[in-house]
C-alpha cells in the first residue's frame, strides 16, 4: 500500500489489529509497515489528528499509535509543515485534552505521559513564534478539572525534560533555543504558573493526593531556575509544611523542600532560608527521629536534612572565605545546631535513613578540621585582611576541637563502625542487589572514617583500639561478623592515619604499642586465619593478609622474620604424589608468596640479609622444581603428566609473583637478589625443550622472563638466544604470537644491546611465522583463521617495534631475498588483508622505513634484488610498491571509512604520504600528476591532492584523504 493511498478520512483497520500486543506476527508487521507510511506521508498523518480530535477509536493501543504518529510529525517534520498543518497540530491536541475534561475516567497513564510529550515537543516548536501563549490557553481550558490538570502537570514535567534537564545531551542550537524559552517563561508566565501549582496544592490535598503530588513534582523540577522568591514564602512555605503532616504526601513534600533548599542563592539569604524551615519543622516534631516509624518517610527526611547540612557547609564556606566573619559564625552556629539531628539519622537501624545523611556528616568533619581554628583565628583574620585569610585556607592543620565536638566526633566514629558490620540477613554465597547496595554503603563509611582520621588520629586509635581488642579477646564466642569488622576497622585504620601519624607505629612509645598491640593479637596466622577449617575463610584471609601487608610494609619491620618462619609451611609446593591436601590453593599461594616479598623487600634489612631471605624462600622451589621436571620427562601416565606440569607452572609463577615486590625505589639490584633471580632463571629454562606438556610450561616460563626482563634488566640478557632457540623449536600460531611481545619487550626496552642478537634470530623467527601462516586449514575453522590473524598482527607489530626503536640494521643486514621477501609482506600486509589493526601496523612500518632510507639513491643499500624487476634502491621501491599501496588499500571494498579503527588506518597512510614528500620533495609531486590520472583521478583532484599534500599541517591532508576516498568510492 503506497503511503499517497492512505484515506485522509478513514484509517487501515486491518492494520490496526497489529497494535494489540498479543496479535499475530503478520498483523504486527502489518501495522509497523503502516506506521512508516504514515510517518513518511506529507498529509497521511492528518487521519491520526482526525482520530484524536474526535475521540473515535476507545482502543488505547491505537490512541497510543496515533500519538506516536503525530510525535514524529512533530520531532522530525515540524518544519516542512504547512502554517495550516501546524495550526491543524496545535487544534488537535486542545480538542482532545477538551475531550479528557468530558469523559468520566481519565484516559490510561501511558497515554497520558505520550500526549504530554507531543505537547511539550509542540510549545518546544512553538513557545517563540506560534504560540506565545500555550499555558494561558492551557490554564484557561483545563481550570481545576482533575484530568484536566493532570494532563496540564505532566505537560509541564515533559517540558522539563525538554529543555531543563541537564542530564540529557543537547546540541549547542538546542541550548540557545532553550536559554530563550525558559527566559520567555521568566518574562511572561512563570508567576502565573506558580499560582496555579498553589491553586492546585490547596485543591486536591485532600480529594485528589496523586495529583497532590505530581504538583509538588513540578514545583521541585522548576524551582532551580525559577525566581526563589516566587515559591520561599510564608505562604507556600506554609502549604508544604503542612503537606509534610499528611501520609499520602509528605514523602514527595520532603522532595520538594529538598529542591529548595538546594537552590543556589547567597549564602546569608540560605542560611536564613534553611533555620526558618527547620524551626517550623522542630516545632512540629519531625527532629522526634526515635518516634518515627515510617522508615520510607525518615529515608525522605534525612535525605531533606542532609540537603539543609551541606547547604549551611556551602554557606558557612562562602561566607569563611570571603573575610565575612559574622556571618559565618551564625552559618557555623547554625549548622552546629542540626548535628544532633545528623547523628540520630546516622546511628538509624535502617541504611538507606544512614546513607542519605553521610554527605553532611562528611562536610560536617571537614568543618572541624578546618572550622574551631577559623574561630580562634579570626582576631588576627580580621586584621590581616584577605591575605590572611588565603594564608588560613591554605593551611592544613589538625583542629582544635571544643569538648561539644569531640563528643560529635566519638558519636561519629562509633556509629561508623556499628554501621560497618554485617547484619545477620546478608547473603555472602549468594549476593544480590541489597547486598551491592550495603558493599557501597560501605565505601561510604570508609570515607567517613578517612576524614575522622583526619580529624582526630587520636581519637580514632583509641575507639578503633577499644572495640578491636574487646572483640578479638573473646573472638570465640563473638559473631563472625564482629570478628570481620574488627579486623577490617584495623586494616581500614592503618590506609586512613595521616603520614605524620607513623608515629603511631614508631617514635611515640604510647602511640607504637597501641597499634603494635592490636597488630600482634590479628587473628590471620593460626587456626582463625590462614589455618581456619573452612577453605573459604582460609582463601579469604590470604587475600586480606596480602592487602594488609601490602598497605603497612613500612611499619612492620620488627615482624618480619616471626611471619616468615610462621608461614613457611604455607610456602611449599603440593607435589602431586604426596596424597596431603594442601591448605591453601595454588591461587592462594600466589598471594602468600607476594606477601613474603613483600616483607623481604621493605623491611630495613641491609642486602645481604635480603638476599639470604629471598634464597631461603625461592630455593625450596628451585630444588622441588628440578626433581619433578625430570619426573615428568620419564612418566608416561597423561594424567600425573597434567599434574606434574601444573606443579610445575606453580613454582614458576610463584617466584615470579615474588618479583612484584619489587620498584623503582626498591631494585633487585639495590636488595642484592640479582644472583637469586638468575638461579631461578638457569633452573626454569631447561623446561623449554621438555617433550612433553609444551604448553604450559612454556606458558609459565615465557611469563616469567617478561618479570625478568624489568626486574633484572641487562642481567636478563645472556638468557635471551636459548630461550629463543627454544621457543622456535616446533612451534605452533600460538606459541609464536605469544613469543613475539616477549622479543619486542627486549627489542624495545635494550635497543643497541641486543641488535646483534635480534640480527641472530630474525629470520629464524620470520621463518617460522611464514610457515605457519602458510599451512592449509580447513576452510570452516574460525579458530585456525583467528589464530592467523592474530599472529599477523603479532608479525607487524614486532616490525613495526625493530623500526620504530631505530634498529633499521637489524632489517637491513638479512641479506637482499629476505629484505625483499618482508617487505612485501608489509606491502601485502597494508593492501591484502581486511584487518585494519595489521593494516595500520604495516602503514607505520612503510613511514618509519620512508624516513629511514627515503632519501638514500644508493642502489647498493640493500644490493636490492640484483636487478630484478627494474629496482634501483629504495626509492624506487617506495615509487613502485609504497605509494600505490597508499591508494589502492583505501579503495578496496573492505576499507570501511565508517569503521573507527579504519580510520586510523588512513591517518597512518596519509602520514605515510607525507613522509615520501618530505623525504624526496618536488620529485615526489610530479610523480603523483603522472601516476594518479591512472587511478581515473581528474587533473583538477589531482593537482589538489598535490596542493594540500603540501600544506605543513599534516592534519588538514589526513581529513583531506578521507573526503578523497570518500568521493572516491561514491
Amino acid at each position: 500500500m503506497a503511503c499517497q493511498s492512505v484515506s485522509i478520512i478513514n484509517m487501515d483497520e486491518q492494520a490496526l489489529l497489529g497494535l494489540n500486543p498479543n496479535a499475530d506476527a503478520c498483523y504486527r508487521q502489518k501495522a509497523m509497515v503502516y506506521f512508516e507510511q504514515l510517518k513518511e506521508s506529507q498529509d497521511a498523518w492528518e487521519v491520526c489528528a482526525e482520530a484524536l480530535a474526535k475521540d473515535i477509536y476507545s482502543d488505547d493501543h491505537v490512541k497510543f499509535f496515533c500519538f506516536q504518529v503525530l510525535e514524529h510529525q512533530i520531532k522530525y517534520r515540524h518544519g516542512g509543515l504547512s502554517p495550516v498543518q501546524q495550526q491543524l497540530i496545535r487544534e488537535t491536541l486542545m480538542k482532545w485534552l477538551q475531550c479528557q475534561l468530558m469523559n468520566s475516567q481519565p484516559e490510561k497513564p501511558f497515554i497520558r505521559n505520550k500526549a504530554a510529550q507531543v505537547f511539550a515537543l509542540t510549545f518546544v516548536m512553538e513557545y517563540l513564534t506560534h504560540w506565545p501563549k500555550f499555558f494561558y490557553d492551557l490554564l484557561s481550558l483545563v481550570g481545576l478539572n482533575p484530568h484536566g490538570v493532570d494532563v496540564y502537570l505532566r505537560t509541564l514535567m515533559a517540558i522539563d525534560a525538554e529543555v531543563v534537564d541537564r542530564d540529557i545531551l543537547h546540541s549547542p542550537e538546542e541550548v540557545r533555543r532553550n536559554t530563550l524559552i525558559k527566559d520567555g517563561m521568566r518574562e511572561q508566565v512563570i508567576p502565573s504558573l506558580v499560582e496555579s501549582w498553589y491553586q492546585i496544592l490547596g485543591a486536591y490535598q485532600q480529594s485528589h493526593p496523586e495529583i497532590t503530588c505530581q504538583c509538588l513534582e513540578v514545583v521541585g523540577a522548576y524551582v532551580s531556575w525559577i525566581d526563589l522568591n516566587l515559591i520561599a514564602n510564608d505562604r507556600f512555605i506554609n502549604l508544604l509544611l503542612s503537606q509534610m503532616s499528611v501520609e499520602d504526601l509528605r514523602e514527595e513534600a520532603c522532595d520538594c523542600l529538598f529542591e529548595i533548599v538546594n537552590k543556589g542563592m547567597d549564602p546569608t539569604d540560605k542560611t536564613k532560608l534553611i533555620e526558618s524551615l527547620c524551626q517550623v519543622l522542630q516545632s512540629a516534631g519531625f527532629f522526634n527521629v526515635d518516634q518515627e516509624e515510617d522508615v520510607d518517610f525518615l529515608a525522605k527526611f534525612s535525605r531533606l536534612v542532609n540537603g539543609m547540612g551541606q547547604s549551611l557547609v556551602l554557606s558557612w564556606t562562602k561566607l569563611a572565605k570571603g573575610g565575612d566573619v559574622n556571618a559565618a559564625a551564625e552559618a557555623l552556629r547554625a549548622l552546629e545546631a542540626k548535628v544532633p539531628l545528623l547523628l540520630q539519622l546516622l546511628v538509624h537501624d535502617d541504611d538507606d535513613i544512614s546513607a542519605n545523611i553521610v554527605g553532611f556528616c562528611y562536610d560536617y568533619l571537614n568543618v572541624l578540621k578546618q572550622g574551631s581554628e577559623w574561630q580562634s583565628n579570626m582576631l588576627q583574620v580580621r586584621r590581616g585582611g584577605q591575605e590572611a585569610v588565603e594564608e588560613y585556607w591554605e593551611s592544613d592543620k589538625f583542629p582544635l576541637l571544643t569538648d561539644q565536638q569531640k563528643t560529635n566526633v566519638e558519636v561519629i566514629m562509633l556509629a561508623v563502625m556499628k554501621k560497618l558490620t554485617y547484619d545477620e540477613e546478608y547473603n555472602f554465597d549468594n549476593e544480590g542487589e541489597d547486598e551491592a547496595m550495603f558493599v557501597e554503603y560501605r565505601k561510604q563509611l570508609k570515607m567517613l572514617l578517612d576524614r575522622l582520621a583526619q580529624v582526630s588520629p587520636d581519637l580514632l586509635l583509641e575507639a578503633v583500639g577499644r572495640v578491636f581488642n574487646n572483640t578479638v579477646q573473646r573472638w570465640q564466642t563473638a559473631s563472625f561478623m564482629e570478628v570481620e569488622v574488627a579486623i577490617r576497622l584495623l586494616y581500614m585504620l592503618g590506609e586512613a592515619l595521616p603520614a605524620s601519624h607513623g608515629a603511631h607505629f614508631s617514635g611515640d612509645t604510647a602511640k607504637t604499642s597501641a597499634l603494635q598491640d592490636m597488630m600482634r593479637t590479628m587473628a590471620f596466622l593460626d587456626h582463625r586465619g590462614l589455618r581456619h577449617s573452612s577453605p573459604k575463610v582460609r582463601s579469604r584471609v590470604a587475600y586480606l593478609f596480602s592487602r594488609f601487608v601490602k598497605t603497612l610494609h613500612k611499619h612492620m619491620n620488627s615482624f618480619i622474620e616471626d611471619i616468615l618462619s610462621r608461614i613457611q609451611d604455607l610456602l611449599e609446593l603440593s607435589p602431586p604424589e604426596n596424597g596431603f591436601p594442601a591448605l591453601l590453593t595454588s591461587d592462594d599461594q600466589l598471594f602468600i608468596f607476594e606477601t613474603a616479598g613483600v616483607l623481604i623487600v621493605h623491611g630495613e634489612s641491609p642486602a645481604e640479609r635480603k638476599q639470604a631471605l629471598m634464597r631461603s624462600l625461592l630455593t625450596p622451589l628451585t630444588e622441588a622444581f628440578r626433581l619433578l621436571l625430570v619426573k615428568l620427562a620419564s612418566e608416561r601416565d597423561e594424567e600425573r603428566r597434567v599434574a606434574l606440569a601444573d606443579c610445575l607452572s606453580h613454582a614458576v609463577g610463584f617466584a615470579s609473583r615474588t618479583s612484584k615486590a619489587f620498584s623503582n625505589k626498591q631494585t633487585v639490584k639495590q636488595c642484592g637478589c640479582s644472583e637469586v633471580y638468575r638461579d631461578c632463571l638457569q633452573t626454569f629454562l631447561p623446561a623449554l625443550s621438555c617433550p612433553v606438556q609444551r604448553g604450559s610450561l612454556r606458558s609459565a616460563v615465557r611469563s616469567f622472563l617478561h618479570r625478568m626482563i624489568i626486574c633484572l634488566e641487562e642481567e636478563v640478557l645472556p638468557f635471551v638466544p636459548a630461550a629463543s632457540e627454544h621457543m622456535l623449536k616446533d612451534c605452533e600460531a600460538k606459541d609464536l604470537q605469544e613469543f613475539i611481545p616477549l622479543i619486542s619487550q627486549i627489542t624495545a626496552k635494550f635497543k643497541d644491546q641486543v641488535s646483534p642478537f635480534l640480527q641472530q634470530v630474525f629470520m629464524p623467527l620470520v621463518l617460522a611465522i611464514f610457515e605457519v601462516l602458510c599451512r592449509a586449514a580447513e576452510d570452516n575453522d574460525q579458530t585456525a583463521a583467528l589464530e592467523k590473524q592474530m599472529l599477523r598482527r603479532s608479525y607487524f607489530t614486532f616490525i613495526q617495534t625493530i623500526t620504530s626503536s631505530g634498529m633499521n640494521e637489524v632489517l637491513a643486514n638479512q641479506g637482499a631475498e629476505n629484505v625483499e621477501r618482508v617487505l612485501f609482506t608489509i606491502i601485502q600486509g597494508a593492501v591484502d588483508f581486511p584487518d585494519p589493526i595489521a593494516q595500520k601496523s604495516c602503514f607505520i612500518i612503510l613511514s618509519k622505513l620512508v624516513e629511514l632510507w627515503g632519501e638514500n639513491n644508493d642502489p647498493s643499500l640493500f644490493n636490492l634484488w640484483g636487478g630484478k624487476d627494474g629496482m634501483a634502491g629504495f626509492p624506487d621501491f617506495i615509487y613502485k610498491h609504497i605509494v600505490p599501496a597508499c591508494f589502492l588499500a583505501p579503495l578496496k571494498p573492505s576499507f570501511d571509512l565508517t569503521d573507527a579503527q579504519t580510520v586510523l588506518t588512513l591517518s597512518e597512510c596519509a602520514l605515510t604520504l607525507k613522509m615520501i614528500h618530505l623525504r624526496r620533495g618536488p620529485e615526489f609531486i610530479q610523480y603523483l600528476q603522472e601516476y594518479l590520472p591512472s587511478l581515473q583521478v581528474s587533473p583538477e583532484i589531482t593537482q589538489e591532492v598535490c596542493q594540500v599534500l603540501q600544506q605543513p599541517d599534516a592534519k588538514v591532508f589526513k581529513n583531506y584523504m578521507k573526503a578523497f576516498f570518500q568521493r572516491a568510492k561514491l
